[in-house]
């Protein structure tokens, strides 16, 4: 059995390109390492053979795998005309029984020493599918592929791939992962540009609940489907915020709670080598996301801080989340941290210098460090591995 799928972006590269197909291929093996699968990455295309057995796992980590544009299963057959008229006129038959009734044949001879060029080789297994579907070359019902390479490739190209660059190519990121549906979109975001990400939760027991931090642990899971292997941080925080009730001015507690994450992810990332952190915060959806409170909690980063989401509207990112499969779970009825002690009228346009002043008066950096060091650590693969340790003192093992 082979499947086949089309590469994207890498195709764009320089004299790095080897680099960037070397790290899809070595991806690749980590989704199927202990399966009997063959790997090969040619002229814009992977190759994967397998035997039936791994075919569920491979067509998952097709699913998952960020850096191609599409994948399909496909027909292997002989190099000569009646192999390949043979090979579409089986799949124009299923086809044809999924309810398709026009079709296109879209043919690449790669191998120019093959004795029909592109278009004959259209025309010529064109000839049997005319008796069951009729040519439409401008809006087919479905498209078939023929690649005539070192071998002939027949297939309909029906799945969607995640675009973008391999991950692992482009640094490591600290994801700020809430329960809601905006942080798992923005890390997805960055592992489809190549970037490793951990995550970091902050939960503030008993006002958030048991459900609450396993609600995140299960997005962070359906991220790590996609990043292969992940990191989840969960940051016991109620102490922090109990003293920003008692002594931060009710209108900026919120944004003072984001200021203290800041400074535990500051921590975080130096301890894991991540080179920036990453927020699901889009401009003007919440009190605490407008240019100016968004600039505060800036001054207060000493990465390089990413918000991939910036200009998305709500409607945008749910479409993401429902991609990912993060919808369902994001809008579980189990609240974080940052919805509990939500002020009635929040401060709209803080600055940085009256910020400086409530933080130095809160006096949490003690506390602050005390939840960095008693956080638990998760790690998460994407072979649904959960291993669940508290690793205070201990360095993650790839960091």
């Amino acid at each position: 059995m082979t499947y086949l799928a089309k590469i994207g972006e890498l195709t764009l590269k320089g004299s790095n390109l080897q680099e960037f197909e070397n790290l899809l291929k070595h991806n690749t093996a980590t989704y199927l390492e202990g399966l009997n699968c063959k790997i090969a990455l040619r002229a814009g295309r992977l190759y994967i053979d397998c035997d039936d057995e791994a075919a569920e796992k491979v067509e998952f980590t097709l699913n998952h795998l960020i850096g191609i544009t599409g994948w399909a299963k496909a027909s292997v057959c002989e190099k000569t005309i009646e192999d390949i008229s043979r090979a579409v006129f089986e799949l124009a038959k299923i086809e044809a029984e999924k309810g398709c009734k026009t079709f296109k044949i879209d043919a690449r001879r790669s191998d120019k020493g093959f004795p029909l060029n592109s278009y004959q080789i259209c025309c010529e297994a064109a000839g049997d599918v005319e008796s069951i579907m009729k040519v439409d070359v401008h809006h087919p019902d479905t498209i078939i592929y023929v690649e005539v390479r070192e071998r002939v490739f027949v297939y309909v190209d029906s799945n969607t791939g995640c675009r973008g660059l391999p991950v692992g190519s482009s640094g490591k990121g600290l994801l700020l992962l809430s329960g809601g549906l905006d942080s798992p979109v923005a890390g997805y975001r960055m592992l489809r540009r190549g970037m490793k990400v951990e995550c970091c939760y902050f939960h503030s027991y008993p006002y958030t609940s048991e459900e609450a931090k396993q609600k995140v642990v299960t997005l962070a899971q359906k991220l790590a489907y996609y990043g292969i292997k992940m990191y989840l941080n969960i940051i016991p925080f109620t102490d922090v915020q109990m003293e920003i009730k008692k002594k931060a001015p009710e209108a900026w507690s919120t944004l003072m709670l984001r200021v203290c994450m800041m400074k535990v992810a500051n921590r975080l990332a130096g301890r894991c080598n991540a080179k920036c952190i990453i927020t699901g915060e889009s401009v003007g959806q919440v009190a605490s996301q407008t240019i100016e409170n968004m600039t505060v909690t800036e001054h207060f980063a000493e990465y390089p801080l990413l918000r991939p989401l910036c200009g998305m509207d709500k409607e945008e990112i749910i479409k993401d989340s429902y991609f990912i499969d993060t919808y369902e779970t994001s809008i579980l009825p189990y609240e974080d941290c940052c919805v509990l002690f939500s002020p009635r009228h929040p401060v709209l346009r803080g600055t940085c210098e009256e910020a400086e002043e409530i933080y130095k008066n809160l006096e949490v950096d003690e506390l602050i460090e005390k939840s960095f060091r008693d956080r638990e650590i998760v790690k998460l693969t994407a072979n649904d591995q959960a291993v669940w340790k508290t690793s205070a003192n201990n360095k993650n093992e790839d960091q």
